[in-house]
């Protein structure tokens, strides 16, 4: 499944989607930026309510699929532009990260 795909069919909401056909396999959970670096996989979907230039560094570093940011965190105007130029898609949600996963259950 892409990204977009994900996104539609989880009902995520668009944030940054630079790569919006790239394929997502499998979901790590984490706010803890240096734990995900070790774990989160390639093609990940990582899901956290981090917004800080650091999240976008170790999802480059980590080279997942896409950041699904949840509880309503977005990322300001900066932060968006530099995803972009990164290459790293975005979404957002409303749901508590636990939430967020249970969606991407079958999905990935």
């Amino acid at each position: 499944m892409t990204v977009n795909e994900l996104m539609t069919a989880c009902e995520f909401e668009p944030v940054c989607l630079p790569e919006p056909d790239r394929e997502v396999n499998g979901a790590y959970i984490g706010d803890l930026l240096s734990w995900v670096m070790g774990r989160a996989q390639e093609d990940n979907a990582w899901i956290t309510i981090m917004s800080n230039v650091n999240v976008i560094a170790v999802a480059s570093l980590s080279d997942v699929a896409c950041v699904i940011l949840a509880e309503g965190v977005t990322l300001d105007d900066e932060l968006r532009a530099t995803a972009e130029q990164k290459g790293i898609n975005f979404v957002k949600t409303q749901l508590p990260a636990f939430e967020a996963a249970q969606k991407l259950i079958g999905k990935v």
